[in-house]
């Protein structure tokens, strides 16, 4: 790999961790820690390897019981530094071969491996280093305990291993290379680290004729099926050294390209992704349409008593256009009368109306359910297009306002501005003509009570001015009463049309404030949670390499 593929290489996988530590923020909260952890360890993992040697690449040897592993380390370093039994596994910690130990320490020290040889001038890959120019300068043979192995801490120093290593050579025997153990345990889980992968069948040596070549197809088939397709199978034996040169090349070229460890942390990045993209769906979220906010406003109005404060103002209007223009001989009767809005405790000028509560009656059983109604309708209409736990995190943030939603809509009924303090144009003409007509009866009533005095003392009294035949005392006293009464009841009716369309505004006005505290409690949370998810789907796809 050239100097400007591996940087372009380098900055990739960055993006691709970047994005899967973003992937893994969102969903935190969201989805169950254990779902996550993965997540969290190839993030931890990928901060500690890439922050100690890049020049050393380190390859793993994996196998089962009785599958040669410190055998054909033996044989490919040269040495006799593994164990070897037969019957048994004997090793029980991990060792490590190295062709040079300069900048090596720290790396082992995370890899927890004590036991360090240095390769030995006289073996394979010694020779394969010196052909290819120091090549395997940074080559790093670990051999591990067996998998399968009887003992609980060799298998969890295995797994431990297993996702530490850069590179994973696999070895398998005739016997076992079809092991479920081996299969669905690890190269399964692994299936998107190919490229860091190595398969040898070893011991062919006790196969004849053309089995090796038919054992060797048969675990193509298997690894195949494991997803583990294009990985390369090494027909080798430790015994006789058949096989061990093409080994030592692949080995010996993932080496000099010095892109193990990216290649093993973009497969790391890609199969914790790829477990996060099962809670990520398959299309983005989308916000619930504008019927059903309105619909979501509507039904909290309800909910909070608007229309009850709505008749609230009609009636408070029409009993001050009724204290303002009705008959001044009955006028004070509407005055006993209770302000609708006064009870509601929403005309009051001494007090802030940011501060102010209302007296509406406290929400019973029917309101309650109603706005929680509103409120789960919102949050299925939300959680339509969303997969997994986030759906039910979509419900819970719809819902979760249930109790602090009430308050805050009885706040924002308390500050709207209804408007109470304004007085209709025509209520002081209306008033003063009321008071004319009024001063008219009055004086008729007191010159026909006059002539009746003078009628009673037998005094002559004074010729009466007459109307078309009528006495002008009594067109006065008459006339003033009718047009008085009729002036009333034709302003009682203005002022029912003037209080519907108060009532309106209100409504309006009332539905305003009931939007904007639905959108701040309950829309523009939920719309969060959606931007969140759509977050979470889009990093997910830059972690596994997609744009």
């Amino acid at each position: 790999m050239s100097r400007h593929q591996g940087k372009a290489a380098d900055s990739a996988v960055q993006n691709q961790l970047v994005a899967l530590a973003t992937a893994h923020d969102l969903a935190s909260g969201r989805l169950p820690d254990e779902e996550l952890q993965a997540a969290h360890d190839v993030l931890d993992r990928a901060s500690t390897r890439r922050s100690l040697s890049a020049a050393h690449t380190v390859v793993g040897i994996f196998g089962p019981t009785g599958s040669g592993k410190s055998s054909l380390l033996n044989a490919l370093t040269g040495t006799g530094v593994a164990r070897v039994a037969a019957r048994r596994p004997t090793t029980s910690e991990p060792l490590a071969v190295l062709w040079k130990t300069e900048g090596s320490g720290p790396l082992l020290d995370w890899l927890q491996v004590d036991q360090r040889h240095e390769l030995p001038a006289h073996s394979r890959l010694a020779a394969e280093g010196r052909t290819s120019q120091d090549a395997l300068g940074g080559l790093i043979l670990l051999d591990l305990p067996d998998f399968d192995s009887t003992a609980a801490s060799h298998r969890a120093v295995v797994e431990r291993l297993a996702g530490q290593v850069d590179v994973l050579l696999w070895v398998v025997d005739p016997q076992k290379y079809a092991d479920a153990a081996l299969h669905h345990g690890f190269l399964q889980r692994m299936s998107a680290h190919g490229a860091v992968t190595l398969v040898a069948l070893n011991q062919i040596d006790r196969l004849v004729g053309d089995e090796p070549a038919q054992v060797a197809a048969s675990l193509r088939g298997i690894l195949a099926s494991d997803g583990l397709g294009s990985v390369a199978v090494h027909q080798v034996s430790a015994a006789t050294g058949a096989g061990l040169d093409g080994l030592v090349k692949d080995i010996g070229a993932i080496v000099k390209r010095q892109s193990a460890v990216t290649a093993r942390l973009t497969a790391d990045v890609a199969a914790a992704a790829a477990h996060l993209a099962g809670h990520a769906g398959s299309t983005d979220a989308t916000p619930p349409a504008k019927a059903d906010r309105s619909r979501l406003v509507d039904r909290l109005a309800g909910a909070a008593g608007t229309e009850t404060v709505v008749a609230a103002v009609v009636g408070s209007y029409r009993r001050d256009a009724h204290a303002a223009t009705g008959w001044p001989v009955t006028r004070w009767l509407g005055k006993l009368r209770p302000d609708p809005l006064r009870r509601l405790n929403l005309r009051r000028p001494d007090v802030d109306a940011a501060v102010n509560r209302t007296s509406l009656p406290t929400p019973g059983p029917a309101q309650r359910a109603a706005m929680d109604g509103a409120l789960r309708e919102y949050a299925d209409a939300a959680a339509t297009s969303v997969e997994g736990p986030w759906r039910e995190q979509l419900r819970s943030t719809a819902q979760a306002t249930g109790g602090p939603l009430a308050d805050g809509l009885d706040q924002a009924i308390a500050r709207t501005d209804l408007r109470w303090g304004r007085r209709s144009w025509w209520w002081p003409v209306v008033g003063v003509l009321q008071w004319l007509l009024f001063a008219a009866a009055v004086a008729g009533l007191a010159w026909l009570g006059v002539l009746a005095a003078l009628g009673f003392l037998q005094i002559p009294a004074p010729a009466t001015p007459l109307i078309e035949g009528f006495p002008l005392p009594t067109l006065l006293a008459l006339g003033g009463a009718v047009l008085g009464i009729a002036v009333s009841i034709l302003a009682a009716l203005a002022a029912r049309i003037s209080a519907g369309s108060r009532g309106r505004r209100a409504r309006r006005r009332l539905h305003a404030a009931v939007a904007e505290v639905a959108m701040r409690d309950v829309v523009a949370p939920v719309d969060a949670e959606i931007d969140r998810y759509n977050g979470f789907r889009k990093a997910i796809k830059a972690a596994r390499g997609g744009s």
